[in-house]
């Protein structure tokens, strides 16, 4: 595949950095002074530096698989796949992971790596040679250096916040501390100086189009973006120390109207529009086809084809593949209702939900309701063939969508009920997912409650699969109640009652002859659906996940799938290795425990939460 000219030299560099990787935690860089003033002697030696920096955002335990694809988890959209380990990736999806559980280590240490490698990189620059006699146009790519910098230690820093809380606060590199062992700082802290950060880094950072870059390096809206996502993480609820419950953070109004100003920013630019096609947005990260539009403000780029810099996204989660052409594992699964919270008109919902799987013969095999996958990354959507894990695929931590909602969002809580620029913005997004059906958008609420509601559920339609909605869901203190109402909602899928009524107990389709292969990764995935040959009984096919049963026998030809009959109590509640977040604890298990090994490298770190 080919790649941005940005993450060619990203990674050509990645191997001459001369600023090694922290290794543990707070662990001091091992440079002389003189080393590091030779690091940023010049613009092209910082520019090295900075990669590395970038760098730390990438691989098996950051955006590459651990940060977004399994701390993330689950919410009320997806969940990870398989029985209940309290020491692995099943754990955390449980809300059972406990310190020595093998998933939260690396993520928590190579992140502080990252936040050294920008220590280094924005505490160096200002004392440069470059920024006192270097010309103009080498003063100016030093400041974006820094903004860079600023911009992704911001990032590593609510990366912890979100998955742990409190955590230890460092802006200077460990060398520069008197003292390595640091108590954990109150988040709050922590937020409003990385915010302050962001807004500096805003006036060193260009536009892409001033730049001429692309979404895998951050650009001023990227900057923007990431400040209102984080202004709105500050105004909302987090789990506090003490006392140990959930509280919304201070003075929120003033929070809101920077994610409120930040996002309109970006919509004023003209830089950045949705792109036209809901799957062709994530298809473009397949093949690394620069999107159009811009809708990807800001992707984490993977490259090289190893667990330190690429990814495994599209083949640890997404469609799964049987065959040895595009082998991969599905190992995020779609809750049931997740797919009955989407229209059947709503285009979302294919790519989003995979309920096939693709068998060794490269057929789509429909699959029980508790087996669908997460849909929206694809092996087979990619160039690469055989028993590769590693795809070269980019992650979007944001997009233009999401601005759009967050503006909605921020607009609502500061004006007391939604503008009309509000209602528009959501209704761009509702417009792309029924695009050739637009009289079944449906109407927007005006209140203010209303219009809440009504973000809340078109956010998990928008963003599934993403890594976002556990942390939505957090921020506006509805994890637990969404949890309930998702053992409710199982709870009817199962027995036929409430907003299921119609939904069938089980689906017959009709497998092709064995020397046919009829799943088309060319054709769209809404198309991958019809093509299944259902067993109809006089309805139209777009009806058959929506028509209660007519007949108990099964056809002749075809096989039958049980759909809401593969629905059991154990899988609701009751069973502490199967059951949908078992071991969910309001005002404890909305953050994660910190890995035993770290907390015994600093006495002044402590656990809390009750781990």
């Amino acid at each position: 595949m080919k790649k941005n000219k940005f993450l060619t030299i990203l990674f050509s560099i990645a191997g001459l950095i001369s600023i090694n990787s922290c290794e543990e935690y707070l662990d001091v860089e091992s440079l002389s002074n003189t080393a590091e003033k030779q690091q940023f002697d010049s613009a092209s030696d910082t520019f090295s530096a900075l990669v590395g920096v970038y760098n730390a955002t990438m691989g098996d335990n950051t955006y590459g698989q651990r940060m977004n694809l399994i701390l993330s988890q689950s919410g009320d959209d997806m969940r990870t796949s398989g029985d209940y380990n309290a020491n692995d990736r099943r754990g955390v999806s449980c809300f059972g992971a406990i310190p020595t559980n093998t998933e939260l280590i690396r993520p928590f240490l190579d992140t502080y790596a990252g936040i050294e490698r920008a220590n280094l990189v924005i505490k160096n620059i200002p004392l440069s040679p470059v920024m006192q006699t270097g010309s103009e146009a080498d003063k100016k790519l030093m400041n974006r250096y820094l903004g860079e910098a600023l911009t992704l230690r911001a990032h590593f820093y609510h990366d912890l916040i979100k998955n742990w809380g409190d955590v230890p606060f460092q802006d200077v590199p460990s060398a520069d501390l008197p003292d390595l062992y640091l108590a954990k700082t109150d988040r709050d802290i922590i937020y409003d100086k990385i915010l302050d950060d962001l807004l500096k880094a805003e006036d060193l950072v260009p536009w892409r189009s001033e730049a001429n870059t692309t979404a895998q390096r951050i650009s001023k809206a990227a900057v923007k973006g990431l400040r209102a996502r984080i202004a709105l993480a500050r105004a909302g609820y987090s789990l506090r120390r003490n006392p140990q419950m959930m509280m919304q953070g201070s003075n929120p109004q003033k929070y809101y109207q920077i994610a409120y100003d930040e996002c309109k920013d970006i919509i004023n630019s003209g830089q950045h529009q949705l792109n036209s096609s809901y799957e062709g947005l994530f298809r473009s990260l397949h093949t690394n086809t620069p999107d159009a539009t811009n809708e990807i403000i800001y992707a984490i780029g993977a490259f090289g084809g190893n667990s330190r810099t690429d990814s495994k996204i599209g083949y640890y989660n997404g469609l799964r593949h049987d065959d040895t052409d595009w082998k991969s594992s599905g190992g995020i699964n779609a809750i049931p209702v997740y797919f009955y919270e989407f229209t059947k008109y709503d285009l979302r919902r294919d790519v989003n939900i995979a309920i096939f799987r693709v068998n060794t013969s490269k057929q789509a095999d429909l699959q029980t309701s508790i087996n669908w996958n997460d849909g929206k990354f694809r092996k087979s959507w990619t160039s690469i063939t055989g028993t590769s894990q590693n795809l070269g695929i980019d992650w979007p931590l944001l997009r233009y969508s999401d601005i759009l909602l967050m503006f909605a969002e921020a607009d609502n809580e500061i004006h007391n009920g939604p503008s009309q620029e509000a209602i528009n913005a959501v209704m761009a997004v509702r417009q792309r997912a029924y695009a050739g059906n637009l009289g079944q958008v449906g109407t927007i609420p005006t209140d203010k409650t209303g219009f809440f509601n009504f973000i809340v559920k078109e956010r998990m339609l928008e963003f599934g699969g993403e890594g976002l909605r556990k942390y939505d869901l957090i921020r506006w203190n509805l994890l637990e109640t969404k949890i309930n109402e998702t053992r409710q909602k199982l709870t009817q899928f199962m027995n036929g009652t409430g907003a299921y009524t119609n939904v069938p107990e089980y689906i017959f389709y009709k497998k092709p002859a064995s020397s046919v292969s009829n799943y088309v990764p060319t054709k769209t995935a809404q198309q991958n659906v019809l093509d299944i040959d259902f067993y109809l009984n006089g309805i139209a096919k777009a009806d058959v996940f929506y028509s209660p049963n007519q007949s108990v026998s099964t056809p002749s030809g075809y096989t039958k799938v049980n759909w809401r009959l593969a629905m059991t109590q154990p899988y609701i509640s009751g069973d502490p290795v199967k059951s949908y977040a078992y071991y969910f604890q309001p005002n404890r298990k909305e953050l994660l425990p910190i890995a035993a090994d770290v907390i015994n490298s600093n006495y002044k770190l402590t656990q809390d939460y009750g781990y």
